[in-house]
């Protein structure tokens, strides 16, 4: 008689949790990055490792640039939607000049796109002046309070997110995003780094 009624009880217990599955506990910074407010800054999306930019100054010879890989382009477009799903606003993109900034910024599908030099590697083509000054860029983008209610995304280098942030984004991979949150006194602080497969599963978790 025992192992029936405590057979019954499991039965009991299995069928209570399949009829309210539980719901995974989302990540404190979340709920703050869905009301705006933070800076998403984006390394690009995954690259061709046998190509180079073999014609860095002229950034209109696109041919000349590394591009995304189909695999690239399928994490920027996933990352996307998963924020989307996540209900994450964003109310603007700044991306580097490179194609591949640029196509992962539009991939993500929040709309206009703005490339602009402060967020492009440099590397050996620009001065040490020219270089520091876009570190500064970086660092100011990503100190300044978006408008109410949205989040800034920026899709850069993982030199300049170096240059910008320190040595600890050594390790930075392709498609990883930097959630910052500026401080409203001229800085800003690391909230969370997210690798790019991450904001897939916590869609599908978090309900």
């Amino acid at each position: 008689m025992l192992g029936i009624r405590i057979a019954v009880a499991l039965l009991i217990l299995w069928l209570g949790l399949a009829a309210n599955p539980v719901t995974a506990a989302q990540p404190e910074w979340l709920e703050t990055v869905r009301q705006g407010g933070h800076v998403i800054v984006f390394r690009h999306g995954p690259t061709h490792a046998n190509q180079a930019d073999t014609d860095p100054l002229n950034m209109k010879n696109v041919a000349a640039q590394r591009q995304l890989t189909e695999d690239g382009r399928a994490q920027a477009t996933a990352v996307g939607a998963a924020m989307h799903r996540l209900g994450i606003p964003v109310s603007a993109v700044i991306t580097s000049t490179f194609q591949r900034a640029v196509d992962t910024g539009t991939l993500l599908g929040f709309g206009t796109v703005t490339a602009s030099a402060d967020v492009t590697e440099g590397g050996l083509v620009v001065s040490p002046d020219e270089n520091n000054r876009r570190a500064q860029a970086l660092r100011k983008l990503a100190a300044t309070s978006p408008p109410a209610g949205g989040n800034l995304v920026i899709v850069s280098h993982k030199p300049n997110l170096m240059d910008a942030f320190g040595k600890d984004w050594f390790d930075v991979r392709e498609g990883e995003a930097s959630v910052f949150k500026p401080d409203g006194a001229g800085g800003s602080k690391l909230i969370v780094r997210i690798p790019a497969g991450e904001w897939s599963k916590l869609a599908d978790a978090v309900r």
